[in-house]
Formats: structure tokens, sequence, C-alpha cells
């Protein structure tokens, strides 16, 4: 649906634009639209350097579940020997096949999507955004033409994109998460550069398709979450086969001399990539890969957009935008929303429910703000992680150790011990705050299924979960779930254990 050149609102020509398609975004769009506001959405996703555009948030979170199901089926075939089942045929997978049905649903969805925008009454318009005087922004199409257009509110809704390492040939030949699931042939031996949460999904998903994976780690492991949580996590991964490099970085990535298959988009063929990496104690050493994964952190898109032009405040250090507990920048009729926000955890689910609730403050009334507090998130890890509150180490900091008590509990998962599974793998943990009735400050989950197991533990959380509490609760056996209400052992218990061996 074309939006109209002409205002039709007095003065503007939208109650509100949205730069931007992200998934806080659409849902401040459709909320408003029901609301009775006119409403348009700019969005232009840039391609990457290699040429493949990137799609919305939803479609990144589907194709991270669509690969993470690509792996537990590998593994569920394997262990279904243990079960009876007998295959008449080897099995195999095909990248090519798990690319085109990927591919396909997520072109399905994005036509969905669309339609459900225009169903709701809102504009959508596949072009670029940016803020050219007060009010006015100036759209960029496809096709080059140029237009202003006027609005009484603005919504920053970029997002962010993959980082690179500004080293040579990191544009040229390397990969990041966005451009895997246009991958025409399969990745082959990978070189996974950096320890993001992006990084060890990708890395988890390729080795259990049956591709070499090395993880070459440039700072922290899994920044933002729990240490411990990430250590067993590095821990089974090693366990599993995983390899990893430490104390070097990467500092140049060149097309091996003996190929000529040339170019990355070559249908069946992809040119090795020989990377130099840098010791820390200043040695080098070359090393061949199919493939380059870059997955060192993730960069606002806030450049471009004029930002400057209003005097909109964006942090030095990461170039994403202030905002206050409205989600309200400094410039009164600019608002943010999602992961181009400074400070606040960035998740679809957070932002889906913080544009809602934006949407309403605007133009119905309301007054209810978004909670940034007690967010939950998964890693699609090989072993699922999820987690909600804060780490063990916040915590520590926070209210100091000595008000902390941890309890924690290894598992093994019924449905792994006919196969006889990594028994020692699954974990979880509650961090609980000890002169507040041992309050539930921090709930960690590793194992099959965590993120649905948190879910029902995010809304205790929200109203004020205690150990005691989470002990009166009656579990559902045989379920993995139960093992939260029995949890009897703490960290405390366990180091006094430790000690008491090794004297």
């Amino acid at each position: 649906m074309d939006p109209p050149t002409e205002p039709s609102l007095g003065f503007y020509d939208y109650d509100l634009l949205i730069i931007g398609g992200g998934s806080g975004g659409l849902a401040a769009a459709k909320e408003a639209a029901g609301l009775r506001k006119k409403v348009l959405i700019l969005d232009l996703m840039a391609a990457s350097p290699r040429g493949i555009r990137r799609g919305s948030s939803f479609n990144t979170d589907s194709i991270r579940k669509y690969l993470q199901q690509t792996s537990l089926l590998g593994k569920a075939i394997h262990d279904s020997h243990s079960y009876g089942w007998k295959f008449k045929e080897e099995v195999s997978h095909g990248w090519s096949d798990l690319v085109q049905a990927i591919q396909e649903q997520v072109k399905t969805s994005s036509l969905e999507l669309k339609r459900e925008l225009k169903s709701c009454g809102v504009f959508y318009l596949n072009g670029r955004g940016a803020i050219v005087a007060p009010h006015t922004v100036e759209v960029t199409e496809t096709n080059g033409r140029k237009r202003c257009l006027t609005a009484e509110t603005l919504l920053i809704a970029t997002g962010d994109q993959p980082q690179y390492l500004g080293i040579p040939g990191d544009k040229e030949y390397c990969l990041t998460s966005g451009d895997l699931p246009s991958l025409r042939h399969p990745p082959g031996r990978m070189l996974v550069v950096g320890g993001s949460a992006e990084g060890l999904e990708w890395a988890g998903f390729l080795f259990a398709l049956g591709m070499s994976v090395t993880i070459m780690l440039q700072h922290d492991l899994l920044p933002g979450f729990d240490c411990k949580m990430a250590q067993k996590i590095e821990n089974h991964m090693i366990v599993g086969g995983v390899n990893f490099l430490y104390h070097c970085s990467l500092i140049k990535v060149k097309q091996t001399e003996d190929d000529v298959s040339g170019d990355s988009a070559a249908p069946t063929q992809q040119a090795r990539r020989r990377v130099t990496m840098m010791y820390k104690d200043g040695q080098t050493k070359q090393e061949d890969f199919d493939t380059v994964l870059l997955a060192v952190g993730r960069t606002a898109c806030t450049s471009d957009i004029g930002l400057e032009c209003v005097g909109v405040q964006c942090s030095p250090d990461t170039g994403r935008i202030l905002v206050d507990a409205r989600d309200q920048t400094n410039v009164d009729y600019i608002y943010a929303i999602g992961s181009v926000q400074h400070g606040h955890p960035s998740t679809t689910g957070l932002s889906v429910h913080a544009g809602r609730l934006l949407a309403r403050r605007l133009f119905a009334g309301e007054s209810v703000l978004c909670d940034y507090t007690n967010i939950p998130s998964v890693v699609l890890t090989p072993l699922e992680y999820a987690a909600c509150g804060l780490t063990e180490e916040k915590a520590n900091l926070m209210f100091g150790e000595n008000s902390i008590e941890v309890y924690h509990s290894f598992y093994w998962p019924l449905e792994w011990t006919l196969p006889a599974r990594n028994k020692n793998s699954c974990y979880v943990k509650v961090i609980c705050h000890i002169p507040d009735q041992e309050r539930v400050v921090g709930l960690h989950i590793m194992g099959p299924n965590a993120g649905d197991v948190l879910q029902g533990f995010v809304t205790a959380m929200k109203c004020g979960l205690t150990k005691q509490q989470l002990d009166a609760t009656v579990g559902i056996h045989p379920g993995t779930a139960q093992v939260l209400t029995s949890l009897n052992q703490t960290r405390r218990m366990t180091d006094a254990l430790m000690l008491r061996g090794n004297c």
C-alpha cells in the first residue's frame, strides 16, 4: 500500500512515522493503527557487504529455531537406535534442501507480515528514511525517487547489524550470521571468530551437521551472560568435539592463491580462506578454512538516519540512542525502541512488548512503562541455555557475597537415559537474595527446551518468587522442570566439600 503524498492530518502527513522494520516498531505500528492512528513504516534493510539482504528480527529468530531443530533432529536420529528404531537407508543431511526450505519460509512469513500490516491499516514502504528537519523525514525509495514526509511522532526501530573487525579481507572474505542462511553450499571447515551468543549458536548448529568447527575467542565468552554458565557451555562443546583457540586474534583474511573458483557467490564451491592469526606473545600463524564467520558483536544502525540533524543524543561508546524510562529521546517527539536503545537488554519478545506499551502511552492515554528488569533470554547452543534476572557475578556485586545464596544441581533428562547421553551436562541454578526472604533474583537453566521451561518461572519472578515458594511448588513428573522445585545443594556446600576433598 503506497503512502499518500498529500497531508491529511492538518500539519502532518502521519501521526506516527517509524524508521526501520524492527520488531518493536512493527508492534507499535499495529497497536497505533488499531487505535485509528495513521502510521507509516519505512523499512529498507541494507544488504551485507556480500550483497545479501538482511531480514527482520522475527525472521532471524525463526532461522535460529529452524537450525536448532535441524541439529536436534540429527541427535534424535542417532539416539533412536537405543529406542528400537531401524533404518533401511543411510541417513545424510542436504544443506541445499535446508537453505531452500528456510528461504521459502522466510519469504512466506515476510509476505504474511506485509498483508497483516495492510489489513491493520499500516502504510508500509520499502524505502530508506533520514530525518532532515524537525518532524520531517526524507524518503528514498528503491528506484531512487526522493520525497519528504512529516509526522507528529517519529519512532526509531532500525535495530543493529553484525560488526566487522576492520582488518584486511574481513568484508571481502568473511561471513556474518546474516549471510549464512543464504549460503548455497555447505560452509565446510569453519572458523568462528568471537564467543558471542550467535557465534556459539552457529558453531553448534554446523558442528551438529557434521562440519569441522573452530572457535577463536576474542574477548569474553557469552558477554553479558553468567560466567559460570558460559564455562559449562564451553566445556560441553569441547567435549563434543568443537575446537577452541585462545589468546590469539585475527589480523588478516585472504583467498588462497591456489583457488580459481573466484567469488564467494559461486553456486557449488567457495574459495578457501587463508587466515593470519596473532598470538598473545606476538607470534603469527596461518591456517586455511572453507568459511570464516565473524561473531564479534553488533553495531547499532544509527549512523545514516539523520539523528544529528535534530540533535538526538547517542552514546559515544556504542552509537545507540539514549532514552528515558518512556523510551523517549532528548528530542520530545522522537522515540526509540529495541536494540537501537542504549543500556537496555535486547530480545525480540522485549521489543514487541515495549512497542505495544509505547503506542498505548502515545495514543491511548495509558501510563504503563516497560519494565526492563527480569527479561528472559535464550541461547540456542548445543545444550540450550535460558536465563532470567541477575547473573551470579552481578548478584554478588549488587548485594555482596554474604547476602547471596546459590542453589544448584546437575540433572539427567529421562529421555537421555536409554542412549546414555551426557549424564552430567544439564544444569540449573537459582540465585537468591537472603535478606529478602531468599527472593529469587536470578534463574539459569542449561538443558533441553530450557527456554520453554523458564517461561513460567519468569512470571513467578515478576511476582516476587522466593525459594520457599519454589520448594512448595509441586513438580511435574516425569519432566525436567521439576528439578527446580527440589534444589537443596548450595554453592557454599559444594565449595566446602571440594576444599575438604583437597585436604
